[in-house]
């Protein structure tokens, strides 16, 4: 099979199965690292929702929002600055909506985000979730596929990799269409270059550890990383505005992480050295500062968010 086919049918078993997330599980996203995370997000859809005219029907959605943290974090901001949306989450995995409506309690769910309201504009957050939709790979121009090779899963041809992504095209020019008649401003945060450039970057994680991509199919997380030239790109022939990319770190420390970090520690000195090692996590270049980029895609009558 394609390595596209192999990519989406180990992950829809593999999300549909179990929560992946925290010490138990395979992977730690930002929402959880800190609260820090999911309020700076907050802070900026409510300051882009007020320079828009804070309209009265807007919605907040997120994209594979986890178990919700990410929302719970940024709801409590948005709600605090005057603005407490119904909220519309984008999630396949019985699993995840559960732990989701737990959390955050009324949430309206969807498989997928053409099926999201279409009557007023949207204010949404998409976090490590362009990284899981599957790829497609050429090698000298023709595609990669998965095969049975003596005794197990083997690549059938090696060399440069080129990587495309319909699935990924697709969802991108679907939010952008959306937002572009409704009014509204989308965050996307996830890994990967700012240009587009050839390379394998298929990977496999379990239990917080790189595995090979072909080992244990439908038993680990399966990503590659976001081609954010291509994602600006579908974005503007879909007649969106975009702001961005800009380094992870770099956007949290314009926003200014230091000074909540510095506030949680004066709440809590006997967690100061806790969050303290969060926020270097969460912006240091070694760590995922410069790997991870953000990028917004708005509406042309709706401001460029802050920090890009």
């Amino acid at each position: 099979m394609s390595v596209e086919a192999y990519m989406e049918a180990c992950n829809a078993y593999y999300y549909a199965t179990r929560d992946p997330l925290g010490t138990d599980g395979d992977f730690t996203t930002a929402p959880e690292i800190s609260q820090m995370f999911g309020e700076l997000v907050g802070a900026v859809l409510a300051d882009a929702w007020r320079r828009a005219g804070a309209p009265a029907n807007v919605r907040y959605v997120e994209l594979g929002p986890g178990r919700g943290t990410l929302a719970s974090d940024a709801l409590r901001v948005m709600r605090s600055a005057g603005l407490d949306p119904p909220v519309h989450l984008v999630e396949t995995s019985p699993t995840l909506r559960q732990a989701q409506s737990a959390l955050l309690g009324s949430v309206t769910h969807h498989d997928s985000i053409g099926d999201l309201p279409g009557d007023g504009p949207l204010l949404v957050v998409a976090n490590e979730f362009l990284d899981a939709l599957p790829i497609r790979q050429h090698v000298g121009g023709i595609e990669r596929h998965v095969e049975w090779i003596g005794d197990g899963l083997a690549f059938d041809r090696d060399g440069e990799v080129v990587e495309s992504s319909p699935a990924r095209d697709g969802a991108v020019q679907a939010l952008a269409e959306g937002l572009v008649p409704l009014g509204g401003v989308a965050l996307i945060i996830d890994y990967g270059h700012e240009r587009s450039a050839p390379g394998d970057t298929l990977q496999a994680v379990r239990g917080h550890r790189f595995a090979p991509a072909l080992a244990d199919p439908g038993e680990q997380d399966l990503t590659s990383h976001v081609d954010f030239e291509r994602v600006a790109e579908v974005a503007r022939e879909a007649g969106a505005f975009v702001a961005g990319p800009a380094e992870q770190g770099a956007w949290l420390e314009r926003l200014g992480i230091q000074a909540r970090a510095r506030a949680l520690a004066d709440r809590s000195p006997s967690r100061a050295e806790e969050v303290e090692a969060a926020r270097a996590r969460l912006c240091r270049p070694d760590q995922m500062g410069s790997l991870f980029k953000v990028l917004a895609i708005h509406s042309p009558e709706w401001p460029r968010p802050a920090g890009l």
